[in-house]
């Protein structure tokens, strides 16, 4: 087998998103569409001579996870969480303190959208879309009588069967997610996340639920990965193989199908994360999986690096390295050589 671990590794480099806390530039455009919130809310209800209600802000998703990827449309999607300080008893209507939130930011940009699960404000250079932030509206969980944080769900003309307070602990995910593993285990363990997020970017339509969505696939690492690693006792090191680690996940995968492939979030609400896809959208979705499976078989059979790194740039996209002949290190004499010592083991 080709050791093609350095060019996991480089493409990693050439896909990871750095949380805000590390890209000054999408902790800006965070921070630009927080400061108006702040500003624009305190201004409406003080005209309305009303309190100001107040909130808290925290980052969510995979920026606070660490497990993002760098998107092919350039659309950044950043994800923030809003969580003001009313209870779901007072305010039913859920929508009504969406609303705060979507009068406060509407005209800040061409496009403010009020989507069923969040506020979304989009930003664009041109026609060219650049990011949008989506920011998720909370019932704190310290104002509530059942100690829980409560998204708010619902569109401005949703009616009443389309409106709900639905119990969320975007905090615990990522606590969950984060302390999966640890040390080096955990660095493979986000890398394999990075892989299969940018093999769906890769592979999928982005329209409608074409997709497998990205915590679906997060959450599946989180259930079905294993370190893969081989460790020298005696020097105390570990040579990590990220080529078997996503083997393994893809796999496995497979193996928990069935008709469908179900994987549930791991904290409140529980909910199925692939339950939105259509039966032939999941049908796409294991066909594509087997696909994959059999690309990273064929690698892991490869003697020549180039051949596996070829094999897998047809799967993972144009940032997954393929090495220079003369750089492999590779020669035909010394693959025989190899295979001869096995041969007499």
């Amino acid at each position: 087998m080709a050791d093609v671990q350095k060019h996991f590794e480089s493409f990693h480099e050439a896909i990871k998103l750095k949380r805000f806390d590390e890209n000054q530039t999408l902790r800006e455009k965070r921070d630009i569409v927080l400061d108006k919130l702040k500003s624009r809310l305190k201004a409406i209800f003080e005209e309305k001579n009303e309190p100001v209600p107040t909130y808290q802000t925290f980052d969510q998703g995979s920026y606070k996870m660490g497990t993002g990827v760098i998107p092919l449309d350039s659309d950044y999607d950043i994800d923030v969480g809003v969580s003001f300080n009313v209870s779901k008893d007072d305010y039913p209507d859920p929508v009504a303190v969406k609303k705060w939130v979507y009068e406060a930011l509407n005209g800040h940009t061409k496009k403010v959208d009020m989507r069923r699960p969040c506020v979304t404000v989009f930003y664009q250079k041109g026609d060219e879309p650049q990011y949008h932030v989506d920011l998720a509206i909370y019932s704190d969980e310290s104002c509530n009588s059942d100690g829980k944080k409560c998204l708010a769900k619902g569109k401005l003309n949703s009616s009443d069967n389309n409106k709900s307070w639905e119990v969320s602990d975007p905090k615990g995910l990522a606590d969950i997610v984060g302390n999966r593993y640890s040390g080096d285990d955990k660095k493979q363990f986000v890398r394999v996340i990075r892989y299969l997020k940018r093999w769906k970017d890769h592979k999928f339509s982005t329209n409608g639920n074409a997709a497998p969505i990205g915590i679906g696939l997060t959450i599946a690492v989180y259930e079905w990965f294993s370190p893969n690693k081989t460790t020298d006792t005696v020097a105390n090191t570990s040579k990590y193989d990220d080529l078997q680690a996503i083997r393994g996940v893809v796999n496995s995968m497979l193996n928990n199908f069935g008709n469908r492939l179900k994987v549930y979030l791991p904290v409140e609400p529980y909910s199925e994360l692939f339950e939105k896809m259509t039966d032939n959208q999941m049908a796409n979705l294991k066909e594509k999986l087997e696909s994959l499976l059999e690309a990273l078989d064929s690698a892991i059979g490869e003697v020549d690096p180039v051949k596996a790194c070829e094999t897998l740039r047809k799967v993972f996209g144009d940032d997954f390295p393929v090495p220079e002949k003369p750089d492999t290190g590779e020669k035909k004499s010394r693959a025989i050589a190899t295979a001869s010592a096995s041969a007499h083991a």
